[in-house]
């Protein structure tokens, strides 16, 4: 006797027996209770949801004359004993006709059906049409269905199924009433899996189990068919290594193990998985989808907390599993992982070299650097500029307070990120090259700071207390700044210790500027446009000990301007009446207050 695959063997009897379209079989019991069946109707939906199955149970219904062949009316709970129940269910009634839409697609089919349509049912209430993949017909069969569909005789009835309704012209459409099918989830395949290992005494564990509901993708029949297969190997026992092995998947276990090396970046611990997973012949590529998957699933339940079981369909030790994994990292830190990880899947998918191309991904993922907050980027901008208006030097490093005591190691928060992939591991909050350029190096190594200021021509006498002519100054900047934007914005930041015709003294403390002061180019446009304003030949010299605080260099009188007006524009701002009333109104603040250029 030939073996009867389970998908068959187990396929439902009644509408009961169908899992996972509540909906539909709800509406067509009521439909039948009350005597309102359409007599078009149809079922759309992916492969393996029922469609073809609730096709035949409402055959079922409306054919059925219970046990003792008495009943007269249709029901909804057919008896599964009288003849046109048995021959339905083996696909022997002549009054019910399954048709392949695929093979049965020409104008001449839908010709011959409808000459047969005038003659009364041979034995049952209706003639019931069964028409799968009704997607496959030819527009004229379409066509020339459409006079019989909207009025047929009262005795026919059409059942349509079709995995593709977007192919049913809306001519069609309109002349039936549409059920669509939707994808059973995990957890009630998983159920109904159970049930059947146990009405065929095969035993196995909750891993095996759920590695099967999670490949069959919301099909019940490609779960039944998965288990035939994973039975032929192993008839006594199931686990879940074994039914990895043979669908060529990864298990719970391998997933878990993978995202939790990507959460704690551990490179070394996520190409040993890989290389463990390549060894036994898995399929890299759908073990990669399954880590998208997995990736997508650690994001909910970090987002949605206690909520996350609603909508992660997946069993409760897993689902424990993968909260306490959330649980380890940041929101926007998963967020990112699964979009490098989604951009990389392409390339893993459509590499000739899949392994290669999944290690280098998951290698990217795991050393991604950890994410800077808008805030403290905010933060160190303005320590910036603070230390360019006033010249200061860097902080020290964290190895000691002098900054040549250790060589200048890298603070305790920095992480240099200047190997990062903008479009892979986007900064929250910032553009990707702003984080780059914001990014804290090492420590800057520190200059031996001059006992006296500093000739690029000829050594000076120390520093008098002579003053500036600030006046001069600023003529001299405009000057430069006419010419080498650049060079004016470093002298701006050099504190005029002396400015007059016979000498010109900067005063530094900032080494970096300093040095760019003393390039030859620059320090030759200087003393240029020096010479050139007192019409002298004014001496050129540097200080860099510092020694003048009393002194306030251009840019440092500049900022202390604009903040002297900013102060003033938001007091004036939050004395006038439109913005206070705002602020009432709407319960705002003012959080910033930006002058014009002009200013």
């Amino acid at each position: 006797m030939s073996y009867l695959v389970l998908a068959r063997k187990y396929r439902p009897q009644s509408f009961e027996d169908l899992v996972g379209q509540d909906h539909v079989t709800r509406t067509l019991a009521n439909a039948i209770k009350t005597g309102r069946v359409a007599h078009a109707i149809l079922f759309t939906g992916v492969r393996g949801v029922g469609k073809t199955t609730s096709a035949r149970l409402l055959a079922k219904c409306l054919a059925c004359v219970g046990p003792d062949a008495t009943r007269t009316e249709p029901t909804s709970t057919p008896c599964q004993v009288c003849s046109p129940c048995r021959e339905i269910a083996t696909g022997a009634d002549l009054d019910v006709q399954e048709i392949d839409g695929a093979s049965y697609n020409g104008v001449d089919e839908v010709r011959r059906l409808q000459e047969g349509l005038a003659f009364r049912p041979a034995r049952d209430r209706y003639k019931i049409y069964i028409v799968d993949e009704v997607h496959m017909l030819s527009t004229a069969a379409w066509n020339a269905f459409l006079k019989t569909l909207e009025e047929p005789p009262p005795h026919v009835k059409f059942i349509f199924a079709t995995t593709e309704v977007h192919k049913v012209p809306v001519t069609i459409l309109s002349r039936c009433q549409r059920y669509d099918f939707k994808l059973i989830s995990a957890q009630t395949i998983t159920k109904r899996l159970h049930e059947v290992l146990a009405a065929e005494k095969i035993e196995a564990d909750d891993d095996a189990v759920g590695v099967l509901a999670r490949e069959a993708a919301g099909s019940m029949r490609d779960a039944m068919s998965l288990l035939d297969q994973v039975i032929a190997f192993q008839s006594d026992r199931l686990t879940g290594a074994d039914v990895a092995r043979v669908l060529g998947v990864a298990d719970r276990t391998i997933l878990h193990e993978l995202a939790g090396a990507l959460v704690g970046g551990d490179a070394a611990a996520a190409l040993r998985v890989i290389d463990r997973l390549a060894q036994q012949s898995f399929d890299l590529v759908h073990v990669s989808k399954d880590v998208l998957r997995h990736l997508r699933n650690l994001v909910v339940a970090k987002v949605c907390g206690e909520g996350a079981k609603e909508l992660l369909d997946m069993a409760d030790e897993e689902l424990r599993d993968t909260g306490e994994l959330a649980s380890k990292a940041d929101t926007d830190d998963l967020v990112r992982l699964y979009q490098g990880f989604s951009r990389g899947f392409d390339d893993i998918a459509r590499s000739g070299h899949p392994r290669a191309s999944l290690e280098m991904a998951l290698v990217r993922l795991a050393r991604r650097p950890p994410l800077l907050p808008l805030d403290e980027l905010l933060v160190r901008i303005g320590e910036l500029e603070k230390r360019l208006a006033t010249g200061a030097p860097p902080p020290a490093g964290p190895r000691g307070g002098a900054a040549g005591g250790g060589g200048g190691g890298r603070p305790t928060r920095t992480t240099t990120v200047t190997n990062v992939e903008p479009e892979s591991f986007p900064v929250v909050g910032v553009p990707a090259a702003l984080a780059l350029a914001l990014a804290p190096a090492p420590a800057l190594t520190p200059v031996v700071v001059a006992r006296q200021p500093v000739s690029m021509a000829t050594p000076v006498q120390p520093v008098q207390s002579k003053g500036a002519d600030l006046d001069a100054w600023r003529a001299i900047l405009a000057t430069v700044r006419g010419s080498s934007p650049a060079l004016a914005s470093v002298l701006e930041h050099g504190v005029p210790l002396e400015c007059g015709p016979g000498r010109v003294v900067l005063g530094y403390t900032n080494a970096f500027l300093s040095d760019q002061v003393k390039e030859p180019e620059h320090f030759a446009r200087l003393t240029r446009e020096v010479r050139a304003y007192f019409g002298a030949p004014t001496e050129i010299a540097l200080d860099l000990t510092g020694s003048r605080t009393d002194i306030q260099s251009v840019a440092t009188q500049e900022q202390a301007r604009r903040q002297a007006l900013t102060e003033a524009a938001r007091r004036k701002a939050v004395g006038h009446p439109l913005i206070a009333a705002v602020v009432r109104l709407f319960g705002a603040e003012i959080r910033d207050l930006r002058l014009p250029v002009s200013d």
